[in-house]
């Protein structure tokens, strides 16, 4: 809590504590035990302040220890942004103007892995749970990037959690947007090639039902492969890399514009090589 002075320096009004964020707002990071009737005081007053100073929005973030207030502050006008295992994040919007807050995050990520061999064969699963439950359908690994995960990262792990296989990221080969998905969630679905660096599988028990490495052309002479078309691109992006007509994104690491942590800049680099090269000469 924070205490504020009033001009007279006698009167003394206790304040939630804040920190400014970056857009003229202020974040409560509540971590002490409070009662209900206290934290609605604070709230009240503290509002009141932030008016006067002419704050934006107000972040309240919750562990979930202190669930007992969040009625309290909805009931003060605050709405859910976004919840996490261990918190939920509240927001209110201060300024009789419109409400630029933005938006939760609107995506979820995942990733499909190409894994070819030298004969042609092409590493799939069939999977215990999910809408391909009991199907037969053969499919390549996919799987979810995990929080502050890389595109390149998730798609080798994902391969090596469900096959057991070890693998060197090459490049994506496309990317897919849909909308409408987990909890409502918009989805992009990245397709990946992948090396293998080995040959011998070691199916995951828990989410994996069976997995092999299958002659491409059985793969693709499947009837699910042949009806649905993410399934039919698939099928094409491999033959164009058999044939090696078609060049993907390769992650190129760059460092972030917000901090000094490396992030990931995927490109065509042997087109892009090439062009430099030409300018170069």
């Amino acid at each position: 809590m924070e205490q504020m002075v009033a001009e007279n320096g006698v009167q003394k009004v206790e304040l939630l504590a804040a920190i400014n964020d970056d857009h003229g707002g202020v974040i409560v990071e509540m971590k002490e035990s409070m009662d209900s009737k206290v934290f609605l005081s604070l709230l009240r007053a503290s509002l009141s302040h932030w008016k006067l100073q002419g704050k934006r929005g107000v972040w309240i973030k919750l562990p979930i220890e202190l669930a007992n207030l969040v009625e309290t502050a909805v009931k003060e006008g605050f709405w859910f942004h976004h919840a996490e295992p261990h918190y939920l994040m509240l927001v209110y919007w201060i300024p009789e103007t419109a409400n630029t807050i933005p938006a939760n995050a609107t995506h979820r990520v995942r990733v499909g892995a190409i894994v070819l061999n030298d004969k042609r064969e092409l590493l799939v699963v069939q999977e215990k749970s999910g809408k391909f439950q009991g199907t037969g359908v053969w499919k390549i690994p996919t799987g979810v990037l995990d929080e502050g995960e890389d595109i390149f990262a998730a798609a080798t792990r994902e391969v090596k959690e469900e096959t057991g296989i070890d693998t060197e990221f090459v490049e994506i080969l496309a990317f897919r947007q849909s909308h409408k998905s987990f909890f409502e969630k918009s989805d992009l679905f990245f397709i990946c090639m992948l090396r293998p660096l080995s040959f011998g599988i070691q199916k995951q028990e828990l989410e994996i039902e069976a997995a092999q490495w299958m002659p491409f052309e059985d793969y693709a002479a499947q009837p699910f492969a042949q009806k649905h078309s993410v399934f039919k691109y698939i099928n094409e992006l491999c033959l164009a890399k058999i044939d090696r007509s078609y060049n993907g994104f390769s992650p190129m690491p760059m460092t972030s514009f917000f901090n000094d942590q490396i992030s990931y800049l995927y490109l065509n680099n042997q087109d892009f090589n090439q062009q430099n090269s030409t300018v170069d000469s």
